[in-house]
């Protein structure tokens, strides 16, 4: 059965073998403290579930950037990423981690939105996105979406790196743990609502979720909608917090067949109550709204099934 199930594996990529690792189709997501995780895992079952000749395999990843870069060399055939990290890779911006295009890379389907979590110490002084000036602040692995996020919002906001007191790199779990043992003032987490990491900074240590201004997301209306972390989402949020958000959406790569694909997202889009147990995030993820916007081409694949709902034309 092992070796049908390998041969149906390099059988569904129309150039085999750069996309199978270790004998099973890889699921690129993000740090285990995220979101992508999460949903990866509840991806992993349902696929596995509905598509019984192959094998899946979650994989955590550095989120975003990685994942499309890992889709651009065929290393996986599923991943989640940020919409506005898409278009960086489609026109390769070396500054974004893309020394060229990531030609590659299609889209599936649109997933839930990333909230713009600012986490600080209540006491800490911080209460505008601009005081974060002369702080020490996480803002997630060079070059990753988070990153990037959080350089364009500073941007907006008339600040830099040089601005602050000390920039740190890290993963949502290091940077939490950096933040609860005082040695952070802030921490910048892009993630879907109800994400793990400030869930713990709110029930280890007395927080305050930081406005940003809608001035300031105004600034990259391309890039971020102004949104609401409604009231109560964390320990110790009493009031709804205007932030930013943008889209995440689920993409593969071109080396998967149409056949290969189509079954993928049949697989999403007909088990949404599945995923939205894996976690809160997703609760939200549509089929009606799944391709209202579509940053780089849509998979043949995806487009099919799509077309099948009449929900694509």
């Amino acid at each position: 059965m092992r070796f049908w199930k390998r041969f149906a594996i390099v059988a569904a990529m129309t150039l085999g073998a750069p996309a199978v690792q270790a004998g099973s189709l890889q699921i690129l997501t993000g740090g285990t403290s995220g979101v992508y995780y999460p949903v990866g895992l509840a991806l992993q079952e349902i696929l596995e579930r509905d598509l019984p000749a192959l094998d899946f395999t979650v994989l955590s990843t550095q989120a975003t950037v990685e994942n499309l870069n890992m889709l651009q060399r065929g290393e996986g055939v599923l991943a989640l990423a940020q919409g506005d990290i898409l278009a960086e890779a489609q026109a390769g911006n070396p500054e974004a981690g893309f020394p060229s295009s990531r030609t590659n890379i299609r889209l599936v389907g649109a997933a839930y939105p990333n909230f713009i979590h600012v986490v600080a110490h209540r006491d800490g002084r911080i209460d505008t996105f601009e005081d974060l000036a002369g702080k020490r602040v996480s803002v997630g692995p060079a070059r990753s979406g988070n990153e990037l996020n959080a350089r364009a919002l500073l941007g907006a906001a008339g600040l830099s790196y040089a601005d602050l007191l000390q920039v740190e790199y890290l993963h949502y779990g290091e940077s939490v743990d950096l933040f609860l043992r005082g040695e952070l003032d802030a921490v910048i987490i892009s993630a879907g609502l109800g994400v793990a990491a400030v869930h713990e900074a709110s029930q280890r240590a007395d927080i305050r979720i930081v406005p940003i201004d809608p001035a300031i997301v105004e600034v990259h209306s391309r890039m971020f909608f102004p949104i609401e972390i409604p009231a109560e989402s964390y320990l110790g949020q009493d009031e709804a917090v205007a932030t930013a958000a943008l889209n995440n959406f689920f993409v593969t790569t071109s080396e998967a067949s149409e056949e290969l694909v189509y079954s993928i997202t049949k697989a999403i889009y007909e088990n949404l109550a599945a995923i939205g147990e894996a976690h809160s995030a997703a609760t939200v993820i549509s089929r009606e709204a799944a391709l209202a916007a579509r940053p780089i081409e849509v998979h043949p694949g995806a487009l099919r099934y799509f077309r099948e709902q009449g929900l694509a034309e």
